[in-house]
């Protein structure tokens, strides 16, 4: 008997490029990808929509490029989101099981995962995702699957994520007002590690930056599940605005040499002479190099910085995988092993069960948009949205479909 198709889509709105991608699933390692429209992006800073007009059309000319690509109406898609705004926590939840025979069912899995998302969420903001790390079940820790078990208590702990109301809201209205429905938001980080990291590195421990564009996006696995999640506001973007500055060069020129030339490679010995450049500007090749060498320094460190603790060693023992267009940089990941004295790698798409027009997408720039298709064709969203549309006031998700509905 034929396989069902499946068709899924999603868009990774970033700050340089916009993605969307179209793919037939039909089984987690059996996707089809059958179009791929990758535009520049405009209106976005940092994650952020700045100006709705130009991030509309920047969205609907990536939307009708996939289209195209594929043959297939694109309705409904899943939507990559990131940003300064974005915050998380740990939180455990604890209820009784009251019933004599003591047996865990679905509808306490429920519960006690709406006792661990009842935190303090400040003004403005809503609750994006909430993720059970594990279970415990009358103090045994680390349960995986409580249902059917016996016992009297049971906990969660939850990795909680929160959003700004006002800044998903306005992504959420560019896509809207081009005919096209959001199906549900997913934090960019978790998306990308569905992309670039093994069981393994999940398990044991690890660190995940995708440095794009805007902003470096954080995301840390221990025991299997998410641990920790940040957001730096400071990639690529801001790099490049330093080449142009102490170059002098046109911030487009800065770009271009920039993914053209650079090498951060810490043993790599310049001539001061040499120098590199396009469309009639030049420079200093050892300047180029330096400049970005000491501002991937930095944002290495900063890393780091956003850890939970400062032992780092012991909490990722497979070190730091490093994703995201910038992550292209020749000799970043010797840069990272020599700067964090831990093992670094560039994390490419696994592309395990993939094909069809996928060879773009072995790129790191691309681990955000196609985790987008991996995370729905797990399902990991799927309990996840009954949970937050057990109210309209419960999930960014249930406002904001509570909001645009006419």
């Amino acid at each position: 008997m034929a396989k069902a198709r499946k068709i899924f889509s999603a868009i990774d709105v970033g700050t340089t490029k916009i993605a969307t991608i179209v793919a037939n699933a039909k089984a987690p390692n059996d996707i089809e990808v059958l179009g791929v429209g990758i535009v520049p992006s405009h209106g976005l800073h940092k994650g952020i929509v700045v100006n709705m007009d130009e991030a509309k059309r920047s969205i609907s000319a990536s939307i009708k490029e996939a289209e195209r690509i594929s043959g297939t109406r694109i309705e409904s898609v899943y939507v990559g989101v990131t940003g300064r705004h974005i915050t998380s926590l740990n939180n455990r939840g604890v209820i009784s099981i009251p019933r004599d025979d003591r047996l865990v069912r679905p509808q306490d899995l429920k519960r006690v995962l709406s006792a661990a998302r009842s935190v303090s969420v400040p003004e403005g903001k809503r609750v994006l995702h909430a993720i059970p790390r594990y279970y415990a079940l009358d103090g045994q820790e680390k349960v995986q699957e409580p249902v059917g078990m016996h016992g009297t208590r049971l906990d969660v702990e939850t990795h909680i994520i929160t959003a700004s109301i006002t800044s998903i809201q306005n992504l959420v209205k560019c896509i809207r007002s081009i005919g096209i429905d959001v199906e549900d938001l997913v934090l960019e980080p978790l998306a990308s590690a569905e992309a670039v990291l093994t069981p393994e590195e999940r398990e044991i421990g690890v660190i995940m930056a995708d440095i794009g564009g805007g902003t470096t996006d954080v995301a840390v696995f221990k025991g299997g599940s998410i641990y920790h999640t940040a957001i730096i506001p400071v990639a690529g973007y801001q790099v490049t605005s330093d080449l142009s500055i102490g170059l002098g060069l046109p911030f487009e020129i800065a770009e271009k040499v920039k993914k053209q030339y650079a090498d951060v490679t810490p043993s790599l010995e310049i001539e001061e002479t040499t120098r590199v450049g396009t469309n009639g500007h030049s420079a200093s090749y050892r300047s180029l190099c330096g400049i970005i060498r000491s501002r991937m320094e930095e944002l290495l460190q900063l890393t780091l910085l956003e850890m939970p603790t400062t032992d780092y060693r012991t909490l990722a023992p497979h070190g730091l995988v490093l994703t995201g267009g910038t992550s292209n940089l020749s000799g970043l990941d010797v840069l990272g092993q020599e700067v964090l004295q831990m093992p670094v790698r560039i994390g490419r798409p696994l592309n395990v069960g993939i094909y069809g027009i996928s060879d773009i997408l072995h790129d790191p720039a691309y681990a955000t948009t196609l985790g987008l298709v991996l995370w729905q064709v797990g399902g990991k969203t799927s309990s996840e949205i009954k949970l937050h549309r057990s109210g309209p006031w419960s999930s960014i998700v249930g406002f904001v479909k509570k909001f645009f509905r006419s």
